[in-house]
């Protein structure tokens, strides 16, 4: 072993896979964030032809795939200010903690976003020919929505099991 190598502690291969979890949470969520703004947003521009009165109404779905990237880049922060391998050690255990957290949270965030812009799309453009639709199309919206927010939740929980592998 060299003695740049010494003052580490931990598994030297750890943080690669809690990096991994920070940037899948990231991109996943954001994948997801871009679908659902650019599938409900194509709705929304057809929508505006036929009623432009509706175009602010009808942007919710835009601004709720939106919301998508955040909860991703609020995981993938948590998850790299936890690592420092100088500072604590960082073993295996953590990096598939944080692994496995970036993955529920943009996986989650992922499928919330293809099922807003879904929703989002066929919604608004019935909104314009059916205003009662309306409040069922934001109840729809709203449980989509929830499906990245349980993604969040669980990627907070496993976050906060790294560092929990062995008492230092």
């Amino acid at each position: 072993m060299s003695s740049s190598s010494s003052s580490f502690s931990g598994d030297e291969t750890a943080p690669f896979f809690g990096f991994l979890g920070a940037a899948a949470a990231l991109v996943f969520s954001c994948m997801g964030a871009a679908y659902g703004t650019a599938k409900s947003g194509v709705g929304v521009a057809s929508m505006g032809v036929m009623r432009p009165e509706l175009v602010m109404k009808s942007i919710v779905p835009v601004v709720m795939a939106g919301v998508l990237g955040i909860y991703g880049l609020i995981i993938a922060v948590i998850i790299s200010t936890g690592i420092n391998p100088k500072a604590k050690s960082y073993y295996l255990f953590d990096g598939y903690a944080h692994l496995s957290s970036g993955l529920a949270c943009g996986l989650a965030g992922l499928s919330a976003g293809m099922a807003i812009g879904i929703v989002g799309d066929a919604g608004v453009r019935a909104n314009a020919q059916q205003p009662k639709l309306f409040v069922g199309m934001i109840l729809i919206l709203i449980f989509a929505e929830a499906l990245a927010l349980y993604g969040l939740i669980v990627g907070i929980i496993l976050s906060s099991r790294a560092g929990q592998s062995r008492a230092d």
